[in-house]
């Protein structure tokens, strides 16, 4: 384990501390470069920072990350018991950071991840390691999942402290490792909820997942994810003697293996709607006209007419929200062009609805493949997590904060087909609710893709939102 932050040598810091406190004088006494004001200034700086530290998985480190930021902190004059900089593993870093409140509500929890997928430099048109700013966008790997997040917590937290703002509650951040692989070797959250609960343990958390969507550039939606899909992955195996390729039989490992995956194919799992993904349709369905509109309200009713789910089925996103989902995503088989095939193995990735049995969805494979001769193995240990319930408290602030920041845009509880460390911390006991402030265009999304940009104006913007919720959820004032 790295040493807590606290405990480095003064050598260490000669280095960090200048730049670091000349940020702090930037940010108290005057605006930036470019027209930006002195908070804008600092959370692009730390934003750049962040984005310029590889911290993909096999290249990274998230350590260097952790320790920078924490560097950050503790020049604006963060006491270092507050700042708790952790490296379970080389390369491997999770930093906490507390601004004291008054101590009359339980802690807010602000969570983001310092890891991000990889990227190539041969197929970018620019450096994806490098923030560059062109067209009105800001291109870089993380620059909207999820170092945007990090850098706004980081910099909303020197924000505070320079206003001497005393909550009712304590504010704490987290920034954690390898969200992006799962967490699979338990070094980040889990790492935190393990060893390290007391720092971390608070009444609910923000985290990435839901943000603000645009059609035309008008705001229409602002979604908070309030729960997530239980990932989990399965290994299909087809067996035999095999023999020479010259003597084919009918008995072929591919074959079995292929008509059990296009018996796969053709199955879908039985709709299966939750209080989240019902008002999502609900709400979702004052943004359509016609046809599509009338399904979705539809689905949205006690009893959701089989038509319209089935037609709204043929849209992907729709569909991920109806119902689980099993898809083959990888293949192998044989071992020589000449040689009848002794192996046949393919993997499937299932996202199961909250509240379905886990046991019933290896079963129902094993139905849907119809051969005894398929073997189906489960490889991974699913998170289960009951969903976050959306409160007043939380809801209202959003929904008024929604109406200053982009008029007209409807609130809207979303459930993620995909996986964060909310799952993690939902199981743990601290409800989470994914909500970034980060406004994009509908379709226009390139995370995990070629070419990652957020707008400029939505980064700021962003910023601002972030550090106002939080502020409207912690109450208290200026000491």
């Amino acid at each position: 384990m790295r040493e807590n932050i606290g405990n480095r040598s003064f050598a260490a810091w000669k280095i960090v501390l200048p730049a670091a406190l000349a940020l702090v004088v930037l940010a108290v006494n005057g605006a930036g470069a470019e027209g930006l004001t002195a908070q804008q200034q600092l959370a692009h700086d730390i934003y750049k920072e962040l984005i310029e530290i590889d911290t993909t998985t096999a290249t990274g480190d998230t350590a260097r990350a952790a320790e920078a930021m924490a560097a950050r902190l503790k020049a604006a004059g963060f006491a270092e018991a507050d700042l708790q900089a952790f490296s379970p593993a080389p390369r491997k870093g999770n930093l906490v950071a507390r601004l004291h409140g008054s101590g009359a509500r339980k802690p807010i929890l602000l969570v983001a991840h310092l890891d991000v997928v990889p990227a190539s430099r041969d197929d970018w048109s620019v450096d994806p390691f490098k923030l560059t700013e062109k067209d009105g966008y800001f291109y870089a790997r993380g620059t909207g999942d999820d170092k945007y997040m990090a850098a706004s917590f980081i910099a909303n937290l020197i924000r505070y402290k320079n206003e001497a703002y005393k909550p009712d509650r304590d504010i704490i951040v987290a920034l954690e490792t390898d969200e992006e692989i799962f967490d699979r070797d338990g070094l980040g959250i889990q790492w935190l909820i393990k060893n390290h609960r007391d720092l971390i343990d608070a009444e609910f958390a923000l985290n990435e997942g839901g943000g603000v969507g645009l059609k035309d550039g008008k705001p229409i939606r602002n979604s908070v994810q309030t729960s997530e899909k239980v990932a989990l992955s399965y290994q299909l195996d087809v067996k035999n003697k095999g023999g020479h390729s010259a003597v084919p039989v009918k008995d072929n490992a591919i074959y079995r293996l292929a008509e059990g995956l296009v018996r796969l194919s053709k199955f879908s799992f039985p709709p299966h709607l939750n209080d989240t993904t019902r008002a999502f349709f609900g709400r979702s369905a004052q943004l359509e006209t016609g046809q599509s509109g009338a399904d979705l309200r539809a689905v949205a009713s006690d009893k959701p007419d089989p038509s319209a789910v089935s037609r709204l089925s043929t849209n992907p996103v729709y569909n991920a929200l109806l119902r689980t989902t099993c898809v083959a995503t990888m293949l192998d088989g044989g071992n020589a062009i000449n040689a009848l095939p002794q192996l046949a193995s393919a993997k499937v990735n299932c996202r199961i609805m909250p509240g379905e049995s886990v046991d019933e969805i290896k079963a129902t494979l094993e139905r849907v493949l119809a051969d005894d001769q398929i073997k189906v193995t489960q490889l991974d240990t699913p998170t289960l997590s009951a969903p976050s319930v959306l409160n007043e408290e939380i809801a209202g602030a959003i929904e008024k904060l929604s109406r200053e920041f982009w008029p007209g845009a409807i609130v809207l509880p979303v459930m993620s087909a995909g996986a964060t460390d909310g799952s993690f911390l939902r199981n743990a006991g601290i409800p989470t609710y994914g909500h970034s402030g980060m406004a994009i265009d509908v379709g226009e999304s390139r995370i995990h893709g070629k070419d990652e940009r957020v707008p400029v104006k939505s980064f700021y913007q962003g910023d601002e939102y972030l550090y106002r919720l939080v502020k409207v959820l912690s109450g208290g004032g200026t000491k």
